[in-house]
């Protein structure tokens, strides 16, 4: 497998595009369309939020209902969520008319929104928008590039990701964007992702694929612990890239597994990096748990620890807080045992050891954790089940960016 250069439009017969609809923003693009030449089968994963909102409805229904897709919309600014049946019904004004404009079924066209909640979307612009991103597709990787720059809203740099691999002797790319900034926690967050492949495999076991491979990439996120009410990952394979069409897990299925969690993993660690006013992505290991759940609940409890979280932003090797949001995770385990490192590209830590502080230089502490990447990876010493979670240092800048966020 190798990493390439592009996005949602790397991928045999994928098209894209953006557009300036003035949903909510006034000078830059807040539109993009994916296309695909031949219909897609489709797999989804959506919010855990009782509070969901239209559009995550309507692609649940498509992706459950319908036998292919070939589009999505998707708008920045407004979220489309809270808003009843108006809001539902603009999720399907707008895939008629895309559906139009494609000349395919209403029935292949997925839309995604994100952006304020509560607000209605001014339907007649994206309406409009959408004739604009019919006309604009194409199949370049600028096209692709420019979409993901249009999806985003508190982000800061857009978030794409292309790799090729083998499977049944044809190579095959796979190529993903999302976008995700604030209202980030795990089980999904609020994030839109949007993932496209030439490789020919049934819908079933793409489903299963891609809802496996959630829980160690975007269930592992956490910026802020609120779960958004769009959260959504979709994945369209198209099957250009010419290989038998895998019906059954074998080295063909392992291969397209391997690659989603590429695709899923890099695009997770951009969401944590660039988490709301953050100067820092923060990464937690933990390892020698007892049960992979162990893990994961250990490794979600210290990466959403705002204490922790803040002596992060303050290069603070503060290893108490970490203990501390292990010990009120759940787990049971002896924190007598423990080992804890810091980890970046300055060099390696040992901050403590069996539980206890070591001897270690507060200086080269500090110095490790001024990095714009920073890990922390904790051995329980209890087994060998391990976990990874991503989040972000807390900083003053967050507070800035949502005390007025509708305004």
């Amino acid at each position: 497998m190798k990493i390439i250069e592009g996005g949602v439009t790397a991928a045999k017969g994928f098209e894209a595009a953006a557009a300036e609809a003035r949903i909510k923003y006034k000078d830059r693009t807040d539109m993009a369309m994916i296309y695909s030449e031949r219909p897609c089968v489709a797999a989804g994963t959506f919010t855990t939020n009782v509070v969901k909102a239209a559009p995550v409805k309507w692609d649940q229904k498509i992706v459950k209902g319908s036998p292919f897709a070939q589009a999505v919309i998707i708008n920045s600014g407004i979220a489309n969520a809270c808003t009843g049946a108006e809001g539902m019904e603009y999720c399907r004004q707008t895939a008629q008319g895309a559906a139009a404009l494609l000349n395919i079924p209403e029935e292949a066209v997925l839309v995604a929104s994100t952006g304020v909640i509560g607000m209605q979307l001014p339907i007649d612009r994206i309406k409009a928008g959408s004739e604009t991103l019919a006309r604009a597709k194409k199949p370049t990787i600028e096209a692709g590039h420019e979409a993901a720059k249009a999806i985003m809203t508190t982000d800061t740099v857009p978030k794409e990701i292309a790799v090729c691999f083998e499977m049944g002797g044809k190579t095959v790319t796979m190529g993903g964007m999302c976008k995700g900034s604030g209202m980030i926690h795990p089980n999904m967050c609020t994030m839109l992702g949007f993932i496209t492949t030439d490789a020919a495999i049934s819908k079933e076991l793409l489903q299963e694929a891609l809802s496996e491979d959630i829980k160690d990439t975007y269930n592992m996120v956490s910026v802020d612990g609120d779960t958004s009410t769009n959260d959504t990952v979709l994945v369209l394979a198209n099957g250009m890239a010419g290989n038998a069409v895998v019906t059954e897990k074998n080295a063909d299925y392992d291969a397209l597994r391997k690659a989603l969690n590429t695709v899923n993993t890099y695009l997770c660690r951009k969401i944590a990096g660039d988490g709301e006013g953050a100067t820092a992505l923060f990464e937690v290991k933990i390892i020698g748990a007892k049960t992979k759940a162990d893990a994961v609940t250990l490794s979600k409890s210290v990466v959403t620890s705002n204490l922790t979280k803040a002596a992060i932003y303050g290069h603070d090797a503060n290893w108490g807080r970490i203990l501390c949001a292990m010990g009120y995770s759940g787990v049971d385990f002896d924190p007598e045992r423990v080992d804890l490192f810091f980890e970046s590209a300055a060099g390696k830590i040992q901050i403590m050891k069996d539980g206890v502080a070591a001897d270690y230089s507060e200086e080269e502490a500090t110095k490790i954790l001024s990095e714009p990447e920073v890990t922390a990876i904790a051995d329980v010493k209890m087994g060998d089940a391990s976990a990874t979670a991503w989040g972000c240092d807390l900083t003053y800048d967050y507070v800035k960016i949502n005390a007025d966020y509708r305004s």
